[in-house]
């Protein structure tokens, strides 16, 4: 391979490549050598990015500043570009998989539509982050056609499992009436004293009607 990027064909040099038909036809040594810019005596940047890539992306990607530096040909300007890329996908990669925040309108609407024709009661949770963002929404229960009975116990240990701050409760009334039971009410009071224990709260607790939901939270019940 001859020396030089800018010896090589108009259509090889990977930033025309990029440019002309998508980073995605690059290879992983080619967009590195973009970050890189510039090669070395004997060596161009494609040649030196391969070099990085002896463990692979992983690899350098978990490579400390201070040893990208010391590698032949790559000081502090190349380092500082390569984990800056690397930084920039993580973050990314961190805020696509940041779950939605909780709203009891939006929340409460898609369990209608998901949950409504369910002929048992059914009683599931999501589970919230710190920022009131689902981590993960299971089904808990699976009760007759008026019971849905669950321990407190089963509710915290998926709370725990899922490192929870707070918790949403919900089930299904296959009547059709979202008005929360007696029993409804009572179970809700037990589960917000049994997560508080647990440093844990219950952030909401929706019955699921026919064509309508009730939020205990913004009613006040909790």
């Amino acid at each position: 391979m001859t020396d030089l990027i800018c010896d090589l064909p108009l259509d090889d040099r990977p930033r025309e490549r990029l440019l002309t038909h998508g980073a995605d036809t690059l290879s992983d040594a080619e967009l590195i050598a973009i970050l890189l810019h510039s090669g070395v005596r004997g060596k161009n940047a494609i040649q030196l990015a391969r070099e990085l890539l002896c463990d692979g992306l992983s690899g350098l990607r978990k490579r400390e500043p201070a040893q990208l530096v010391k590698t032949a040909g790559i000081g502090p300007a190349k380092a500082s570009r390569v984990m800056a890329a690397f930084e920039i996908a993580r973050r990314l990669a961190a805020h696509e998989a940041e779950g939605p925040s909780y709203d009891a309108e939006t929340f409460g609407r898609a369990l209608v539509t998901a949950c409504s024709h369910h002929v048992q009661e059914r009683l599931g949770a999501a589970f919230l982050d710190s920022r009131q963002r689902i981590l993960r929404q299971r089904e808990i229960y699976v009760g007759t056609i008026n019971h849905a009975a669950v321990s407190t116990r089963d509710v915290i240990r998926h709370a725990l499992e899922e490192n929870a701050t707070a918790v949403v409760l919900y089930h299904n009334h296959p009547s059709g009436d979202p008005s929360p039971s007696a029993e409804d009410l009572l179970f809700t009071r037990k589960m917000a004293e049994s997560l508080r224990l647990c440093d844990i709260d219950l952030a909401d607790h929706i019955v699921i009607g026919a064509s309508r939901f009730y939020s205990m939270r913004q009613r006040g019940q909790i």
